[in-house]
């Protein structure tokens, strides 16, 4: 039985002349059976899950894409290559591994690419034609492409609504959110569905607002970065009751802000003043109204897919955060951030670009370029670890979760 990895651990197709028919059919047979594994030697009957409708997240370039200064892209290269096999013997990391539309999204655009790169191949086995291998590896190809496409066939695009239920203090908050199916036409749809740390950073700031800086006696302006879906976002406007009280969700492409603004209006009817959803580009932030003004708190949730997002994020934040007053009592805004700490996978250590460029350690250049005097800048005030959540929350290749809260030092 070939083991069976990650489809983002398949063999770099940029250097697939380092490989062998014979690896690539072990790759092949890992595929196969992570998606249509043979059936159990025991005829126990079994109900398959309904799987998520796939769509194409990914260009057919192999270059490394421009990151996508809006929200976190999906496009990954070749290149980066996981070489950690899953246990055989793990059955819920295969389910969750087979169920995650990104990873299967992957499993399709490395067979695409293949079948234009087969004859790069050679062959181990002296005694087989190099030829006749490569064909009837090509074959096989063809052949689980045929597959995917026949269960994307018999799989209908629909909308998921799916319901929260978050304890705090004054009661529960309950949201409801519409999931929507991923876009063909946009690769960094991602934003359309609600990911586990967005519902790791909405449980805490529920059960403990003042913990997040959210004080229900004073107005705040409060701003939601890569708000996708709006969990974040509706979580703090159901919670701070004051009617002064300004929460902004955005994002920044046209399918997920309208999924972002039918979720408001499905929290919020009749009542749209309660928060608002716009667009924001992190690279190059609006001045105009509500970003003419500062925010209190700024919250953001699993937005770092590239290097350059975090960078982004920073100029962004330093922007739009409230700075300290005069007095020393006031520290200024806060700005929270929550990120999965992947350390296999095409975004392994990602996490990590948050301390670099947070750190208390860089050069101390004030954050505000029209105020050399201004000796305020961003930094790490301090972090938490959260543990991996129960089923059904995160992706596969989550092993856990870093929150930040960043503010103002000098």
């Amino acid at each position: 039985m070939a083991p069976i990895t990650a489809p983002t651990s398949l063999p770099p197709l940029r250097r697939l002349a380092e490989y062998s028919v014979e690896d690539i059919t072990r790759s092949l047979r890992g595929i196969r059976q992570l998606y249509w594994p043979p059936p159990p030697i025991l005829a126990i009957p079994t109900r398959r899950a309904n799987r998520p409708k796939l769509l194409h997240l990914y260009s057919d370039d192999d270059k490394i894409p421009t990151p996508d200064s809006g929200y976190a892209s999906a496009v990954v290269s070749d290149d980066e290559s996981d070489e950690e096999a899953l246990d055989s013997g793990d059955s819920d990391s295969f389910d969750e591994l087979r169920a995650d539309p990104l990873e299967r999204t992957f499993a399709i655009k490395w067979l695409t690419g293949l079948i234009g790169r087969i004859d790069e191949l050679s062959s181990d086995d002296p005694t087989v034609d190099a030829d006749d291998a490569r064909e009837s590896l090509l074959d096989d190809t063809t052949a689980l492409l045929a597959q995917f496409s026949r269960h994307e066939e018999d799989e209908t695009d629909c909308d998921i609504t799916r319901t929260f239920s978050f304890s705090s203090k004054s009661g529960t908050i309950q949201i409801e959110l519409n999931d929507a199916p991923l876009s063909t036409a946009d690769h960094t749809s991602v934003g359309l569905q609600s990911w586990g740390s967005a519902i790791v950073l909405a449980e805490r700031l529920c059960a403990s607002p003042a913990s997040f800086n959210l004080l229900d006696a004073q107005p705040l302006r409060v701003l939601e970065l890569g708000a996708g879906t709006g969990l974040l976002s509706i979580a703090v406007a159901k919670l701070l009751r004051h009617p002064a009280t300004t929460v902004v969700a955005t994002d920044y492409h046209p399918a997920i802000l309208a999924n972002l603004a039918a979720n408001l209006r499905t929290n919020f009817p009749g009542d749209g003043a309660r928060v608002s959803a716009l667009e924001l580009d992190w690279a190059a932030p609006a001045r105009d109204a509500p970003f003419d003004a500062p925010f209190d708190v700024v919250l953001a949730a699993d937005v770092v897919y590239h290097p350059d997002h975090a960078r982004w994020i920073r100029g962004c934040v330093a922007r739009m955060l409230r700075r300290p007053s005069d007095s020393s009592a006031d520290p200024g805004g806060v700005f929270h951030l929550i990120v999965p700490v992947r350390t296999s996978g095409r975004h392994e250590g990602m996490h990590g670009t948050v301390d670099e460029v947070f750190t208390r350690d860089r050069d101390c250049v004030a954050d505000d370029p029209a105020d050399p005097a201004d000796a305020y800048r961003l930094a790490i005030l301090d972090t938490a670890a959260v543990e991996r959540q129960g089923a059904g929350i995160g992706r596969a290749d989550e092993a856990g979760y870093r929150l930040f809260r960043i503010g103002w030092v000098r």
